[in-house]
């Protein structure tokens, strides 16, 4: 794995009036940047104690307990039964590439409810990561991704010290303030108290000041174009925040990769060679190469990214409620027996009436 840990020189750490601490020596570096073979195996070691679980106890949402310990609340007789009653027939266990849609479709949902909130990258960027890294530990089979999402934004806008009330957070996009509230020490513990992130956004801010000093561009032409890479850049680390590239790369190797693109659209300057005199200046521990070839992996996780597809999200979705509570699978298939005997223009009606967000957001 390509994991360089290249960053801008400390004399152009200087961003938003704040030093930023040595990335090398963070936790983001040391517990947070992962190889592909580890990503892998903490997905599947969570995806299948979930599976294990909904065999065992007939379903999959979990609870902490203060001692740590795991509890399935309301499954008796071997998961044959959920709060008394019997279950008629045990769900489906999501596989690992649905639970990765899942996580996908929640992850865009960060990026929307922080533009509506008018939130600073770096919210988002943290935001994102504590969802990711949490997820890492926990399948969304065990807590639900829409609540931990509605967490992370809010943990995030108290570490980046950007005050906004869980009342306030939870009227914005009409939720209980509490549902926002009671995950905030389960996420805690599942990012193990970690919280520091460096965002790929404040490297491009880094980045694109030192190329502006190393290119000696002082003209209002030259100054524009950096600019317009910049915020080309911009939107290409909003496609990246979306891949597994924050768990596998610094944010400097992203930055750079994203600068890169944004580069082979505009032409403004000769990147390559920018490219080298970062290498040079890191005391060449590492190659050109090296590090080019790290850029080259991280555009191929943006060109492996597909869109979400909104049948397949509803399907998921559907599959991951049942996964948490049973019942809604039996009092699924009872709805579906009486709109079979509704009037066809009842039916119609009916459909009509429902929106797609109602779909893909009710829990």
């Amino acid at each position: 794995m390509c994991g360089l840990p290249w960053q801008p020189r400390r004399k152009y750490r200087l961003i938003e009036g704040e030093i930023m601490a040595d990335f090398v020596t963070s936790t983001h570096c040391q517990h947070w940047i992962l190889s592909q073979k580890d990503l892998v195996e903490r997905c599947q070691t969570a995806n299948q104690r979930a599976t294990c679980a909904l065999k065992q106890f007939g379903a999959t949402r979990i609870e902490i307990q203060p001692d740590g310990s795991l509890a399935y609340p309301g499954y008796m007789n071997g998961g044959e039964e959920y709060g008394g009653e019997k279950i008629a027939s045990f769900p489906v266990p999501l596989k690992m590439e649905e639970e990765l849609l899942i996580r996908r479709f929640y992850e865009q949902k960060i990026q929307q409810v922080c533009a509506a909130f008018s939130f600073p990258h770096k919210i988002q960027a943290t935001a994102i990561l504590y969802f990711k890294r949490f997820f890492l530990n926990w399948s969304v089979m065990e807590h639900d991704p829409k609540q931990i999402m509605l967490t992370c934004i809010y943990i995030s806008c108290k570490v980046e010290e950007f005050h906004v009330s869980a009342e306030e957070l939870g009227k914005g996009i009409q939720q209980d303030p509490q549902a926002v509230l009671k995950n905030e020490l389960t996420v805690l513990q599942g990012l193990d108290f970690d919280l520091i992130v460096y965002s790929p956004y404040r490297s491009v801010d880094g980045f694109t000041y030192d190329m502006q000093n190393y290119f000696q561009l002082r003209d209002e032409t030259n100054l524009q174009r950096i600019q317009e890479i910049k915020e080309a850049a911009i939107f290409v680390v909003d496609s990246l925040m979306l891949t597994d590239a924050v768990l596998l790369f610094p944010p400097g190797q992203i930055a750079l990769a994203a600068l890169r693109s944004a580069n082979l659209e505009e032409k403004a300057v000769d990147f390559d060679r920018y490219l080298k005199s970062v290498v040079d200046r890191q005391g060449n521990k590492h190659s050109f190469t090296e590090l080019v070839g790290c850029l080259n992996a991280i555009d191929q996780l943006l060109k492996q990214a597909r869109p979400l597809i909104e049948s397949d999200v509803k399907r998921i979705d559907r599959k991951l409620k049942y996964c948490r509570n049973p019942h809604l699978q039996d009092e699924s298939r009872k709805r579906e027996r009486k709109v079979k005997h509704k009037p066809r223009q009842a039916l119609q009606d009916t459909v009509g009436n429902t929106s797609v967000e109602s779909l893909l957001m009710e829990t």
